[in-house]
């Protein structure tokens, strides 16, 4: 809950059963001890030092990993939620106070996490990103005026869930927070000299703001901005999940002021110190979107009306923004060769060539870049929706096969079937044709048998049935032998 932002964290009761914890590599330790000694004890409690209560666990992941909230809900309201098992609730309302006498005093153990996980919160939060997979993806798009770049960071922020960072916004969220703190009167995490103390300050740096705001056309000077920013980067979403700028740094002393920290405290580093940059808050992925002014130009003007009211993107405001973005970036000095120069090289895209609705085709290109989501897990909601699309892509999938065997084996039996027929008739042509050959090869025998063995023959059985003979085969040949015509 805390990584993925949740305005609070749930504390069921008053959180003050004590809940007995060890870390899963300090058990496995006692284990292995258990199996290299194979102690005479009836039983063994493995757990760490600590003795810490609901309370203190969910506070300490509130403090360092969330919004540092902690909301109080009863166990009746605890049971409702659908992001908790039984199991998992009787584990969180558990009260043992319980000491590991024996694990302490009989075990050589190398502990990670001795004094449990309030102490080490830090080393478990790193554990946990790691185990997980889950680093933050930084990233900055860079451009001239109306080159696209709000387009596509709201896109790839929708995408891979990130805090997409706008100025106006920063700017806005800034003032609102330092007004509602100069209202505010009392606070349940604060004593009351130290609540007027922070209301005091609030006043004077909201009194300055406005000041620069009378001195400077309206305009808010850029410390006042990026001391704005810098809170909102290092904020836990901003931390957790990630971020990409939308077109600030505007300017390679906004880039420098932002990102760069100075070796001895507001020192400015010699040109033999290697410029060291603030490591959590700087892009890794900078990528700047190039066009020509005529391209620019061309764009805004075939923009509908509508659209264009009330922006800067009049012909006349683009102009004067697009002359403003050319004279701070050079070539020789500007916002990217800052970037090159701490070796984060840019990746530079022609916005002119794409032509696709909403600059899907710039969009993919950069996906392509940053690569695979990596700042998210999946929450049981997804995790179940996953499943069950997969479950009905595997059930499609066998319906396909199945159809498909079935059309196939249909297929089979129709081939079947007419190379059965084919060869029935083949079979009946074959037959037809041998007795033709037949019927053609025994015309000579028969012409034969008919002028010289025929009236001999019946002559034979006329004189057979005249005489009637005892024997009348033998008389047969007798005679034809007797009247053969070809026999002197």
């Amino acid at each position: 809950a805390a990584w993925h932002n949740a305005p609070y964290l749930q504390c069921f009761g008053d959180g003050k059963n004590i809940i007995p914890t060890i870390h899963i590599k300090d058990l496995a330790a006692v284990i292995q001890n258990v199996v290299d000694s194979r102690p005479k004890v009836r039983y063994i409690i493995a757990k760490d030092e600590a003795q810490s209560t609901q309370e203190d666990i969910v506070k300490a992941i509130s403090q360092n990993l969330g919004s540092k909230r902690v909301k109080y809900i009863s166990k009746e309201e605890a049971l409702l939620c659908k992001d908790i098992e039984q199991a998992d609730f009787d584990m969180v309302l558990v009260n043992l106070r319980m000491d590991a006498v024996f694990v302490k005093e009989s075990m050589h153990i190398n502990w990670v996490s001795e004094a449990g996980i309030v102490e080490n919160i830090q080393s478990l939060i790193k554990e946990y990103k790691i185990s997980r997979s889950l680093q933050p993806l930084r990233a900055v798009i860079l451009g001239p005026p109306a080159s696209g770049k709000t387009t596509v960071t709201k896109q790839l922020c929708d995408f891979y869930k990130l805090h997409h960072i706008l100025i106006k916004e920063i700017i806005d969220e800034g003032l609102k927070n330092l007004k509602a703190k100069t209202r505010r009167q009392e606070s349940e995490n604060m004593e009351e000299e130290d609540e007027e103390t922070g209301i005091q300050e609030a006043q004077e740096l909201l009194d300055q703001i406005n000041e620069s705001k009378e001195n400077n056309g309206g305009r808010i000077e850029d410390h006042f901005v990026i001391n704005f920013l810098r809170d909102k980067l290092t904020s836990m979403p901003c931390q957790n999940q990630g971020f990409i700028l939308d077109g600030y740094p505007k300017t390679i002393a906004q880039a420098k002021e932002l990102f760069t920290v100075s070796p001895e405290g507001d020192e400015e580093p010699s040109s033999e110190e290697s410029v060291k940059f603030n490591t959590l808050i700087m892009p890794e992925f900078v990528i700047s979107l190039e066009a020509s002014d005529d391209f620019l130009k061309h764009r805004v003007m075939n923009l509908s009306e509508s659209v264009v009211a009330d922006t800067h993107n009049t012909e006349k405001e683009l102009l004067r923004r697009l002359a403003e973005y050319r004279a701070v970036n050079t070539d020789d000095d500007s916002v990217l060769s800052y970037f090159d120069e701490l070796e984060f090289l840019p990746e530079k895209i022609d916005v002119t060539k794409d032509t696709s609705e909403m600059m899907k085709d710039t969009v993919e290109k950069i996906k392509k870049i940053f690569g695979n989501t990596r700042n998210y897990g999946l929450t049981p909601e997804e995790l179940e929706k996953n499943i069950q699309t997969e479950m009905e892509i595997k059930i499609k999938k066998e319906a396909e096969e199945k159809a498909e065997r079935e059309k196939q084996e249909a297929e089979e039996l129709q081939e079947r079937k007419r190379r059965q027929e084919e060869w029935s008739q083949r079979l009946t042509e074959v037959k037809r044709e041998e007795f033709e050959l037949l019927e053609a090869q025994s015309i000579p025998l028969r012409n034969y048998l008919m002028k010289h063995v025929m009236p001999t023959l019946t002559q034979a059985l006329i004189d057979c049935c005249k005489t009637r003979p005892e024997d009348p085969i033998d008389y047969l040949a007798e005679y034809l032998f007797q009247h053969n015509p070809q026999v002197d």
